[in-house]
């Protein structure tokens, strides 16, 4: 009995010890490697506007099964995503834009009823530096109504505005909380709207987003931050503006711009990051146009036009979102109703080579981007209301899909935001 209880203290007492160096070479490996990295967030930005009457005078927005903008925590081994959150807002946070710091997160609210009726609006948040959770600041008019598009001026001081039924592009200044100013200058974009047929419209295609008024559908600044380039789909005219830093003022650059064949519909655009290359996706004419760009001047000049569409495709197709890759090699290019993503190989002198394709795993491909490692490629499905992630492969530019599915009402943009790097 005595041997026994002796043999189970012994017993007791090499356990513990044996814990207790356990949990040493724990601590010790922790301290090595230093502490755990933090999330990995994506931001979903959604069609959320509830179905109404259309009134005269107001424009037919599109409604949406989204709740706002969604949160999740992205696998960084398989690219899932996991729900970490909703900020709920019922106007359509349609495009997101992340500021360098990782700090601040702008929406474009794609509707036309703030304020006076007649406008969009954009939000400016706060992210929680530890758990990427969002803080409204302030929201403010976006200079026009339905604004589709904004992006983050290099100097970090300005928000551009692209208003899709408005017609006009727009500047906010950005105050040193984060937060918004009212328009220090909007813009109308005029020209000639083009015809109801595009020019290079695939055979048997009835694809038609609106030529009957302006249509600014992009807008982002070049590399320097000296020329900012918007697109507008229904003049059918990418226009240049010369970009004052100090005042947040657009003025016509000399030339103003180029125009693209009647009814093609100039909808995203990409820059190499060589910066001499600049590629256009045409929304109804369905192809991409390389452009020489003269970065000193910002003047564009067309070089070569090649269809988005995979050879002999025939129908209507509605082209969505363009990306280069990271490295400069690769183009990535999304068809809606053929609802796949072409895919290029970027040549020596910037021209297009088409590779292949990819189905998106979804109806409605809006747009698309990379995590921040260029490993996985997330595709919004807005009309299936999902998000489908592939793998990518850096060396040959193919996508595989990793048979992740993640819900979403209606899709349309997705950003990252990597907290162990801010």
């Amino acid at each position: 009995m005595i041997s026994s209880i002796l043999s189970r203290r012994s017993f007791l007492k090499a356990s513990t010890a044996l814990a207790g160096g356990v949990a040493l070479r724990s601590e010790l490996l922790a301290a090595k490697n230093g502490p755990a990295p933090g999330p990995l967030m994506a931001y979903v930005g959604t069609y959320s506007s509830p179905l109404r009457d259309v009134k005269p005078g107001q424009v037919d927005l599109p409604p949406g099964n989204g709740k706002g903008i969604h949160l999740f925590e992205v696998d960084r081994t398989t690219g899932a995503l996991s729900p970490k959150g909703l900020f709920e807002q019922s106007t359509s946070p349609s495009c997101l834009a992340l500021n360098a710091a990782g700090t601040r997160l702008y929406s474009a609210n794609e509707t036309d009823q703030f304020e006076d009726g007649t406008s969009g609006s954009i939000s400016a948040f706060a992210i929680n530096p530890t758990d990427g959770q969002l803080t409204r600041l302030n929201t403010v008019g976006s200079g026009g109504a339905g604004p589709a598009y904004l992006s983050i001026h290099p100097s970090g001081r300005f928000v551009l505005v692209a208003n899709y039924f408005g017609g006009t592009v727009a500047v906010l200044p950005i105050l040193p909380d984060g937060s918004l100013a009212k328009a220090s200058d909007v813009k109308k974009e005029l020209g000639t709207v083009g015809p109801k047929k595009a020019t290079n419209a695939p055979a048997g295609s009835f694809a038609f987003s609106g030529h009957e008024v302006p249509h600014s559908h992009m807008i982002e600044s070049d590399p320097s931050g000296r020329f900012v380039i918007s697109a507008d789909l229904g003049l059918d005219r990418i226009f240049v503006w010369k970009f004052d830093a100090q005042a947040g003022v657009l003025t016509p650059n000399e030339p103003s711009g180029v125009s693209l064949p009647p009814g093609d519909g100039p909808r995203h655009f990409a820059f190499h990051p060589k910066g001499k290359w600049f590629y256009s996706l045409q929304e109804e004419g369905s192809n991409i146009a390389l452009f020489d760009y003269a970065a000193d001047k910002g003047q564009l000049e067309l070089r070569s036009t090649v269809s988005s569409l995979p050879p002999g495709f025939a129908g209507s197709s509605f082209a969505s979102e363009i990306m280069v890759s990271a490295d400069g090699r690769f183009v990535y290019a999304g068809n809606r109703l053929h609802d796949g993503i072409a895919i290029f190989a970027v040549g020596p002198t910037g021209t297009l080579t088409f590779l292949g394709e990819e189905w998106t795993r979804g109806d409605y491909p809006r747009s698309f981007n990379f995590d921040p490692t260029g490993s996985f490629l997330y595709v919004c499905n807005q009309r299936a209301d999902n998000v489908a992630v592939f793998r990518a492969n850096k060396k040959t530019g193919s996508l595989v899909f990793t048979g992740h599915y993640t819900p979403v009402g209606n899709p349309s943009i997705i950003t990252f935001l990597d907290l162990s790097k801010h």
